[in-house]
């Protein structure tokens, strides 16, 4: 075992199946392991390269193995599967998991700490509860709407939702059923009050997200939302990488040395990719209001091109804006415009 160089471990719920190899490449490691005694006989391993698929889980056994004194890498999923020869199975995708972790142009993601976990679960949980409530926003409409009953668009109307039902004879189940899909969209919005408010708990606490919301339009939300999937930004080479991996650039479809360039390509965490647009609009409408040199761009883009075109771009400003800050700890400044003489 003294020769094992890179180990490849194929995660799963119980099981875990493990391939080692030198540094020729040769294989030198199969073996199977449940949780508990995967860790012990990797504490007792010498320190060593250990490479995973970045799945549920990993950046968990990430921070357990790199306690242990390895070096622990994952590996984005998509990037592993061209490597697997032949048929599918748990020992074939560990073998992938080394090959393509020895090519050295290869990108790995950057384990996530318990704080970023912490933040990303419950930015998960706010969105499940949103999507709750407004499919029981449309669910009410839909049944008074099958009776005649033909309410405005939106939330607001849900408040007035006991004045529009005395006002119209419906039968006593189906008031009795819009009752309780009331009392739960009441209880989603308590929620949601409780996660928002411990989502601005937990950024108090997180020096990069109260620096992040110095940005233009990025509220705690966003801010939160960057801190969780960034943390230092090292893992990206620049800040148009970091754009790009959240689908802000335009996807390109070039050959014969003539460049092609299409819509953005919509890759990558499209939650914060929303995020960050709506801090685009939410910018550009108060627009008037700022005199900075941003603002003076935005302006001027406006002039030419569609707002929507402007809101993408404006968002992958922002996006290369938080990476900065978050990669050089720096704070945000705002540059004032440039006035022609």
């Amino acid at each position: 075992m003294q020769d094992v160089a890179l180990i490849g471990i194929d995660l799963g719920k119980h099981g875990f199946h493990v391939h080692g190899q030198d540094r020729h490449g040769k294989a030198v490691l199969r073996r199977k392991f449940d949780r508990k005694h995967l860790i012990t006989f990797l504490a007792n391993f010498q320190p060593c390269t250990i490479v995973m698929e970045a799945c549920a889980g990993a950046h968990w056994m990430a921070r357990q193995l790199s306690a242990l004194g390895h070096e622990a890498k994952l590996i984005s999923p998509q990037f592993v599967r061209p490597f697997v020869k032949g048929n599918k199975n748990d020992f074939i995708d560990a073998e992938a998991i080394c090959e393509a972790a020895s090519r050295p142009s290869m990108r790995f993601v950057t384990p996530k700490t318990e704080a970023q976990q912490c933040l990303s679960a419950l930015h998960r949980t706010r969105e499940s509860l949103m999507r709750d409530r407004v499919k029981a926003i449309n669910q009410i409409h839909a049944f008074l709407l099958e009776f005649g009953i033909g309410l405005p668009k939106g939330p607001a109307i849900i408040r007035r939702l006991p004045s529009v039902l005395a006002e119209h004879a419906l039968p006593v189940r189906l008031v009795s059923l819009i009752e309780r899909l009331r009392a739960h969209i009441k209880y989603l919005d308590e929620q949601l009050d409780e996660l928002e408010k411990e989502l601005g708990r937990q950024l108090q606490e997180d020096d990069l997200g109260q620096r992040l919301m110095a940005i233009p339009g990025v509220g705690p939300i966003t801010a939160s939302a960057l801190s969780a999937e960034m943390g230092d930004g090292k893992q990206y080479g620049c800040g148009r990488d970091f754009a790009a991996s959240l689908g802000l650039v335009p996807q390109q479809h070039s050959t014969g040395g003539r460049a092609n360039l299409l819509g953005i390509s919509k890759r990558g965490d499209k939650n914060i990719r929303r995020l960050l647009v709506q801090c685009a609009r939410s910018y550009m409408r108060g627009l008037d209001r700022h005199t900075d040199r941003l603002a003076q761009w935005a302006r001027s883009m406006l002039e030419r091109r569609h707002s929507n075109v402007v809101a993408c771009a404006l968002a992958y400003k922002l996006a290369r804006t938080a990476w900065a800050m978050a990669a050089h700890h720096t704070e945000y400044k705002m540059q004032e415009a440039v006035t022609s003489l």
